[in-house]
């Protein structure tokens, strides 16, 4: 792996001798250079670490006119999303936009997401609401409880993987074949948060079945059923374990469409008060 530090990437050094030199910074690219590892490839640009980087480069480029860094889940959100797709007494499923959290950001300052917009909707939702979640950059359907109980009840099912959910995507690439299973253990990389990667060793097992659904334009669809629920699984699974990123994933992949194409289409699970069998679908919008 390349050196790592405080002062040992990329970005700090090349603004240092920027200075050094008598040169103003104007603007900085960082691409990978080498074989694929952990999600990067070779020639594509990736933004420098939150953990080592984010602290250095506004210190290093104090009175430089440059944008602020972006704030992923800053951005505004139409004020009636979420849309409801099914309730009842027990249970709300919604269908999550692109841009809005599941759950409240852990800095405290991102409050606006999917929790805080139901509970200021519907009071009666008491305890914790969200069951699962889905990253900020991933649309489709979200299960949540009315009540602690209902989200006891459901938690359980997820952590007994009793509820079937199935994603749809769009991969940069042409997979050959037409069905398989990725079975890659993940860990969050701390220095770099949110991102995640393989670690035979100390990652936490994560299982993915795919399938073709089509192939077209250098592109592949995707049939996605995660057996398990890291953060992250699916589009670290397929960028390293089919060698194919998610089209539009600014950390595993490129940036080359206005939103990730990844989306929760469909979601069983059993009632949590009746035991009866709840399906509900939501077909891409892409």
């Amino acid at each position: 792996p390349p050196p790592g530090g405080a002062g040992d990437c990329a970005a700090p050094k090349l603004i240092a001798l920027a200075y050094r030199l008598g040169l103003a910074p104007v603007a900085l690219a960082e691409l990978w250079w080498g074989p694929p590892r952990d999600g990067r490839f070779a020639g594509r640009y990736y933004p420098a670490c939150r953990g080592k980087c984010g602290p250095l480069l506004p210190a290093l480029l104090d009175g430089v006119a440059v944008e602020p860094p972006p704030e992923p889940g800053a951005d505004a959100v139409a004020a009636d999303e979420p849309r409801v797709v099914f309730a009842d007494d027990a249970v709300v499923i919604v269908a999550k936009p692109v841009g809005l959290l599941s759950v409240p950001g852990r800095s405290g300052r991102l409050r606006d997401c999917v929790v805080t917009r139901l509970r200021a909707r519907d009071p009666s939702l008491e305890g914790p609401v969200v069951v699962h979640r889905l990253d900020l950059d991933t649309s489709g359907l979200l299960v949540c409880a009315r009540d602690a109980a209902g989200h006891a009840a459901l938690q359980a099912q997820f952590a007994r993987r009793e509820v079937r959910k199935r994603y749809v995507a769009i991969v940069d690439g042409v997979i050959a074949d037409d069905r398989g299973t990725i079975a890659l253990p993940l860990r969050l990389d701390p220095d770099d948060r949110p991102r995640q990667v393989v670690d035979a060793h100390h990652g936490k097992d994560a299982v993915t079945d795919w399938e073709v659904l089509t192939r077209a334009d250098g592109r592949t669809r995707l049939a996605l059923s995660p057996r398990t629920g890291r953060t992250h699984q699916l589009r670290v699974h397929c960028a390293v374990g089919l060698g194919a990123p998610i089209v539009g994933d600014r950390l595993y992949g490129r940036a080359t469409a206005p939103r990730l194409l990844l989306h929760a289409e469909a979601v069983t699970f059993a009632h949590p008060r009746t035991g009866a069998t709840i399906s509900v679908e939501l077909p891409a919008p892409f």
